[in-house]
């Protein structure tokens, strides 16, 4: 019976435990919800990370941005190749049945068209390149760092609900009573606990922010040195 009894009691403070940790950790939730002022000393200490963060949601954003851009571009080109490619036809139709100057000048204008629709073509295929490679870089690094991110977020706010916990179990502390000295070490242990884990996970954000930056820096590199080539070989057709 003592040792049902002693089974029980230890259930019993353990499910009170677990009930205490979601508690302060809603508590947590609410406060960044609301926007209510956080523990200033607490904050500065993750400044490094936030600044990651802020950079890596900067690259995210952008990354999105950037294929948009590329869409429309590609669509804008195509539609001016086509009507660029239908006058040139059309003049060259016209030039066909006038034996002219007049027609000889429609006849040499319809083919600097068709030739510049062709070159203006030809600028798709880069940037086709590049968008299946930001948005590969899209779907796996960022996808990557964001689900680091995501863990890491989850850790912080339990974390700094622990360090809620703590505060308030430590200002009703009374150092000669037993108990509340083993519930404020409880308390510690569970702060220890989700800080290390906090820690590990901030460690990995920062990490894979940097080599998110370096990556995203080799990729735009590269895919612009090629693009450009195609834009520089149209120009010249003008000179």
């Amino acid at each position: 019976m003592l040792s049902s009894s002693g089974t029980l009691l230890g259930e019993d403070s353990s499910v009170m435990a677990r009930m205490q940790r979601k508690f302060w950790k809603t508590k947590q939730v609410l406060i960044k919800a609301t926007g209510k002022k956080e523990d200033e000393y607490v904050v500065a200490s993750d400044a490094d990370l936030d600044a990651k963060l802020e950079f890596f949601r900067s690259a995210q954003s952008t990354c999105t941005e950037l294929l948009k851009m590329i869409e429309k571009y590609q669509h804008r080109i195509t539609r001016l190749s086509q009507e660029e490619n239908e006058f040139g036809l059309f003049l060259h139709f016209q030039a066909e049945h006038d034996r002219s100057k007049a027609g000889n000048m429609m006849d040499a204008t319809s083919k600097a068209l068709c030739s510049s629709a062709k070159q203006r073509m030809a600028l798709c295929t880069p940037l086709h390149r590049m968008h299946q490679e930001v948005e590969t870089f899209r779907r796996r690094a960022i996808a990557d760092t964001l689900l680091t991110v995501s863990r890491m977020e989850k850790s912080r706010t339990e974390y700094r609900g622990a360090l809620l916990w703590m505060k308030d179990v430590s200002q009703e502390l009374d150092p000669d009573t037993y108990k509340q000295l083993e519930n404020f070490r409880k308390v510690q242990a569970q702060v220890r606990g989700t800080k290390s884990q906090f820690e590990r996970l901030k460690n990995d954000v920062c990490q894979k922010v940097d080599m998110l930056g370096a990556s995203r820096c080799n990729m735009l590199s590269h895919s612009l040195c090629t693009y450009q080539v195609c834009p520089c070989r149209f120009s010249a057709l003008f000179r």
